[in-house]
């Protein structure tokens, strides 16, 4: 009797890349962004200037495992942040809590 010989091939599977669908536009003082979200993988958000030129920053990803929600959270906390600084809001340090600045004397 022989044994059957069981090949396996594997491949490396490539993430699926989506459209890139416009989330958001917003203007600071350099000039207009968009943010951008696009499958690859998974949620990708970017932050790209709507001239086409200058620096791009990845915003989050693998977001679609927090669903819609969070995506709109994101959003609306992303676009107020650019606002109120009037800056690329991941070029901003993060902020330090309440908690932070009493611990550091500065609340009393």
């Amino acid at each position: 009797m022989t044994t059957p010989t069981v090949t396996e091939t594997h491949r490396h599977s490539q993430p699926i890349v989506g459209e890139r669908v416009e989330l958001a536009r917003y203007t600071i003082s350099s000039g207009e962004r968009i943010v951008y979200g696009q499958r690859v993988g998974g949620v990708r958000v970017t932050d790209l200037p709507a001239s086409g030129q200058g620096r791009s920053y990845l915003v989050e990803r693998e977001l679609e495992q927090d669903g819609n929600a969070a995506l709109q959270a994101l959003l609306a906390d992303y676009l107020q942040q650019a606002r109120v600084h009037d800056h690329v809001p991941m070029l901003l340090p993060p902020a330090r809590s309440d908690l932070e600045h009493l611990d550091a004397g500065e609340g009393e």
